[in-house]
C-alpha cells in the first residue's frame, strides 16, 4: 500500500478517536501540532476529516489532498492551508473554512452548511450542490455552479467561463467580472434585497456586496426535467446451452456449490453465498421477505454483518453509519459521472478508514466502460467488481461474456485473485447462475424478486446441484466456458463460445486466441 494511503487512512482512525473524547470533554481536536505546541503540519492525506458529527471542532494545519472535509454532518473544520479537488463534497452541515486555495469541484454535491474558501477554487465550484452556503473570497474557475440545483454561491472575486451552465436552481452572485452565461442561464444586478440577506453572512468575515454585484439564475427553461436513458437488457442466456463433461456423477456424490468472498489470503469469514446468487434491495433488517433468510444481500442501508452496502451518491454521507456492520462495500462509479481516478480513491478511502480490515471493497460500473471498471480495481488495488450488463441500447447477455473475459485477461484481474460478479435484471433460474460461473464470474446479482425468498433459494439450489450432476463436477468453480455451447450462429458469433454441433469457437475467435 501507498505510504500516503497509510498515511490518510491512519489520520482519519486517529481522528475519529480524538473527535470522540473532545465531545466528551467539550473542547477541540487541533491536527498538525506536537506535544509542545511545535508545527507538524500535514502533507497530502486525501479523505480525511470526513463525517465530522455535529458538535465536533477540528484544527488541522497543512496542505491536504483531494476529499477533505467531505459529508460534513453538523461538525467545524478549519484548515489552515490548502486542499486538493472536491473539498467538501456531500456537505451536510456544520461549517468548513479552508484559510488557502483549493482545487477543483470544491461544495460538489452539498446539500447544507458552510464552506468558506480564503484563497481561490479551482473549475466547477459548487456543482451539483442543492443547498448551503459555498463561499470563495478569492477567485472561481470555469463552470462555477454547473448543475446546481439550490444553495447559493457567492465569489468575491472573478469567474471563469460558462458559469452556471446547467444550473436548475440557487443562485450564484459574482462581485469580481464575469463573462456572458451559457444558454439556461440568466444573469441580472443584485438587488437591495439581497446584499442585506447576504451581510449576515459576510459582515462577520469582514466582507460586503457592492452594488454592482452579479447574480445568476436558472432561466425558465431550465426548470424542464431532461429524460434519463432507459438501460435495459434486451436478451438473456436463453441461447446459451450447457455441456457436460464425460462423465456425470452419481445421486450421492457430495457437491460443494458454496461461494466465498474474501480479500485474497485475509483470515476472514467473508461473504459466504450458498448459491451463487446476490440479490439487491434497500435493506435487509426488518424486512419480513428476509425474516429467516441468511444469504448475503447488496443493501443501501441497514446492512447486516454479511451484507454488502451499496454506496452511491445517496449513500455517501450515511455510509459510515452501517460501514462497520458489513462484509463490505460496493461503490457505485456509474452514480459519479467526471470524478477522476483520484478523487474516486479519496473518496473510499474516507470509507475504508471506518471499515473492518478484512472488508472487502468492490466497485459496479458498466459493461461498456469495462476497461475503465477493472483497471481501477487493479490501480487501487481493490477486491473485484461487479458489472452492470444494461445498456442504453440494450444489451444481449451472450455478447457480455467476452467483453469481460478479455478485459479480464488483459488487466490480469483472474490471476490477482479478484472478484467478478455480473449484474442483470431479470429473476435468474439455476442455468443462469451455472453460466455466469462458467464465464469466470464469482456470482450473479439481480434485484430481489417477489417471489418467497427461502423457496427460491432452495429452488435454485436444487436446480444447481442437478446441473452439477449432469455436467459432472463436484465443485462449482470446476464448472467453465468448455461447457458452454452457443444454440445458433449469431450467439456464437458474438459470445465466442462454441456452436452446437461444431465444437470450437467461429473463425474470428480462434484468431484471438
Amino acid at each position: 500500500m501507498r505510504d500516503i494511503v497509510s498515511k490518510s487512512l491512519k489520520l482519519n482512525n486517529d481522528l475519529d478517536r480524538y473527535v470522540e473524547q473532545a465531545l466528551e470533554q467539550d473542547r477541540p481536536v487541533k491536527i498538525g501540532w506536537g506535544r509542545a505546541g511545535d508545527e507538524r503540519p500535514k502533507d497530502g492525506e486525501f479523505g480525511v476529516m470526513t463525517h465530522l458529527p455535529d458538535g465536533a471542532r477540528v484544527l488541522c494545519l497543512g496542505s491536504l489532498g483531494d476529499c477533505v472535509g467531505a459529508a460534513n454532518r453538523g461538525g467545524t473544520l478549519t484548515l489552515r492551508g490548502d486542499a486538493g479537488s472536491m473539498l467538501g463534497a456531500f456537505h451536510l452541515s456544520g461549517k468548513t473554512v479552508v484559510e488557502k486555495d483549493v482545487g477543483n469541484k470544491a461544495g460538489f454535491g452539498m446539500t447544507g452548511g458552510e464552506i468558506s474558501i480564503q484563497g481561490s477554487a479551482g473549475d466547477e465550484s459548487g456543482s451539483s450542490m442543492s443547498g448551503g452556503f459555498l463561499l470563495i473570497r478569492g477567485h472561481s474557475g470555469d463552470r462555477l455552479g454547473s448543475g446546481m440545483a439550490g444553495g447559493s454561491i457567492v465569489v468575491m472575486g472573478s469567474v471563469g467561463s460558462e458559469p452556471g451552465i446547467g444550473m436548475t436552481g440557487g443562485r450564484v452572485i459574482i462581485s469580481g467580472s464575469c463573462p456572458p452565461p451559457p444558454d439556461g442561464v440568466e444573469m441580472r444586478s443584485i438587488k437591495k434585497s439581497e446584499i442585506t440577506e447576504f451581510s449576515k453572512l459576510l459582515e462577520p468575515m469582514g466582507l460586503a456586496l457592492n452594488d454592482d454585484a452579479l447574480v445568476l439564475e436558472p432561466g425558465a427553461e431550465a426548470s424542464a426535467s431532461i429524460e434519463a436513458p432507459e438501460f435495459f437488457i434486451s436478451e438473456g442466456f436463453e441461447n446459451i446451452s450447457l455441456y457436460p463433461n464425460n462423465d456425470s456423477l452419481s445421486d450421492n456424490a457430495p457437491l460443494d456449490h458454496y461461494t466465498l468472498l474474501v480479500q485474497d489470503e485475509a483470515n476472514s469469514e467473508g461473504a459466504l453465498l450458498k448459491i451463487p446468487w446476490i440479490m439487491t434491495c434497500e435493506t435487509t433488517i426488518g424486512s419480513e421477505k428476509w425474516k429467516g433468510v441468511d444469504a448475503p444481500a447488496i443493501v443501501r442501508t441497514k446492512s447486516r454483518s454479511n451484507d454488502l452496502l451499496l454506496v452511491g451518491k445517496d449513500e455517501f454521507s450515511e455510509a459510515i453509519d452501517y460501514a462497520r456492520n458489513c462484509s463490505g462495500i460496493v461503490f457505485d462509479i456509474t452514480d459519479f459521472p467526471g470524478l477522476n481516478d483520484a478523487e474516486i480513491e479519496a473518496m473510499l478511502i474516507s470509507l475504508r478508514s471506518r471499515m473492518s480490515g478484512n472488508s472487502i471493497i468492490l466497485l459496479r460500473g458498466r459493461i461498456d466502460r469495462i476497461e475503465r471498471l477493472f483497471r481501477l480495481v487493479m490501480d487501487l488495488e481493490l477486491d473485484g467488481a461487479v458489472v452492470n450488463c444494461a445498456t442504453r441500447s440494450g444489451s444481449r447477455l451472450a455478447s457480455s461474456l467476452p467483453k469481460i473475459g478479455l478485459a479480464a485477461k488483459a488487466i490480469g484481474i483472474g490471476e490477482m485473485g479478484k472478484f467478478v460478479m455480473i449484474e442483470v435484471l431479470h429473476e435468474p433460474d439455476a442455468k443462469d447462475l451455472i453460466i455466469a460461473v462458467a464465464s469466470g464470474c464469482a456470482a450473479l446479482v439481480s434485484p430481489c424478486p417477489e417471489s418467497d425468498l427461502s423457496s427460491k433459494i432452495d429452488e435454485l439450489s436444487m436446480g444447481i446441484r442437478g446441473w452439477m450432476r449432469e455436467i459432472g463436477v463436484d465443485r462449482i468453480e470446476r464448472i467453465g466456458r468448455r461447457n458452454l455451447r452457443a444454440n445458433d450462429f449469431d450467439t456464437a458469433a458474438i459470445s465466442g463460445l462454441r456452436l452446437v454441433g461444431y465444437d470450437r469457437p467461429l473463425k474470428m475467435w480462434l484468431d484471438l486466441r
